[in-house]
């Protein structure tokens, strides 16, 4: 029988469904696998508010979709390429990595994602050089256009602050430099690189504003591939010199965190990047020589105040790759999956994306990448920057006015 007929006493028959509460309705739904809670989106208008609602947004599934990556072949034109790879290793890419939908730029690089948002950096055909940042969502193919500061151009380290969950407003992040700040050569510290100003650009105000760091209190550098957390409304970083740094979205700096070293210290270009996954701050580190890491530890943060981390997780290199991946192996991990306790790594000669379940210790060699996707500069191995894509398909202020 239809829902909302009549029986033959002529009274109105309900759905079943309809008598149970939201709270009871979202958490049978945050049960579903992923692909299901898509269509459950369409069943009534009822439904499809659930999804959107801020007090439910959370327990609903956050399914990882996949990365943005780019490659570099100099036999190749163009020789740098972007691409998308599903987090299955399966099947055609979910996601356009051209990024079709924005405006015509000369060129658009993908700096960070956040809650399914982008944050872009696109150049225009212009002499000198000028740019726009672009905040877009691939789900919906909405985007809105952030002005660039005087220091855009320069700046290494921009990163993304969203959570749906609590506002639909966006904040960029801008980490500056001494020299691209305009700091004298001769004034500069001793740290290399280190970051002299904040610049913070709100969605809502539509505005930027700077903090100045000071030496003396703020004697930090962060990496160019440094991944951008951001949750409870504090940007996380991870620094040289084994530390997080967060800032508040005013660009205050709140706390400097020690992270767990690898042992031994064997790249001077090394650092702990920071991931997080159900709620929590997590980090891995590796131990062992040179040539032969011997284990992966995987440490989640306890206490922001005391830096306390607690050792998760530890798999040997055998363990974790094998035989014919573990000798000798280059590896980088590249993104915790954000609901559950897994971990994805890109590793060997023709960067093979893989993924490690750790409650029950099960890998799984998802697919090859290609040899072309790591990028070295001037002889020293750096990061692709794989950056993981979450969609977002309720409304934010990257959708426009």
């Amino acid at each position: 029988m239809a829902p909302g007929s009549k029986t033959k006493k002529g009274v109105e028959e309900g759905v079943p469904v309809d008598t149970l509460t939201d709270d009871i309705l979202t958490d049978i739904i945050s049960r579903v696998p992923y692909k299901s809670t898509c269509c459950c989106k369409c069943v009534s208008t009822r439904w499809r508010d659930l999804f959107s609602h801020p007090d439910h947004r959370k327990k609903l599934p956050q399914p990882l979709a996949g990365f943005f990556y780019q490659s570099y072949n100099r036999d190749r034109f163009p020789k740098t390429a972007r691409y998308f790879t599903n987090a299955s290793g399966e099947g055609e890419p979910l996601v356009d990595p051209s990024l079709s939908f924005l405006p015509k730029y000369s060129s658009i690089d993908i700096l960070d994602c956040c809650n399914g948002l982008l944050l872009c950096r696109c150049w225009k055909p212009t002499d000198p050089k000028t740019l726009d940042y672009v905040v877009c969502n691939p789900a919906t193919e909405k985007w809105v256009v952030v002005p660039a500061t005087d220091w855009s151009s320069k700046v290494d380290v921009v990163r993304l602050g969203f959570e749906p969950a609590i506002s639909s407003h966006f904040h960029v992040f801008e980490f500056i430099d001494e020299e691209v700040w305009g700091i004298d050569e001769y004034d500069q510290s001793d740290l290399d690189g280190r970051i002299a100003a904040v610049a913070t650009y709100s969605s809502k105000a539509r505005v930027w504003t700077h903090q100045i760091q000071t030496v003396e209190e703020n004697h930090f550098a962060i990496p160019t591939h440094s991944k951008g957390v951001f949750f409870n409304c504090v940007m996380h970083l991870a620094a040289f010199d084994d530390m997080v740094v967060t800032f508040d979205i005013e660009g205050n700096l709140l706390y400097i965190i020690g992270t767990p070293r690898s042992w031994p210290y064997y790249n001077d270009y090394h650092v702990n990047d920071v991931f997080v996954s159900q709620g929590q701050l997590h980090c891995t580190s590796s131990s062992g020589s040179k040539s032969d890491r011997s284990s992966l530890s995987v440490w989640v943060l306890e206490d922001y105040s005391l830096g306390k981390w607690t050792l998760k997780h530890t798999v040997s290199h055998l363990q974790l790759f094998g035989t014919d991946y573990s000798a000798g192996l280059h590896y980088n991990v590249i993104s915790f999956h954000p609901e559950h306790n897994m971990i994805f790594i890109v590793c060997g000669q023709e960067n093979t994306l893989m993924s490690y379940e750790l409650d029950c210790r099960k890998r799984h060699f998802l697919r090859q990448l290609g040899w072309d996707c790591q990028l070295e500069y001037l002889g020293i191995e750096k990061k692709t920057p794989f950056i993981p894509y979450v969609p977002l398909f309720t409304e934010s202020s990257a959708d426009g006015p």
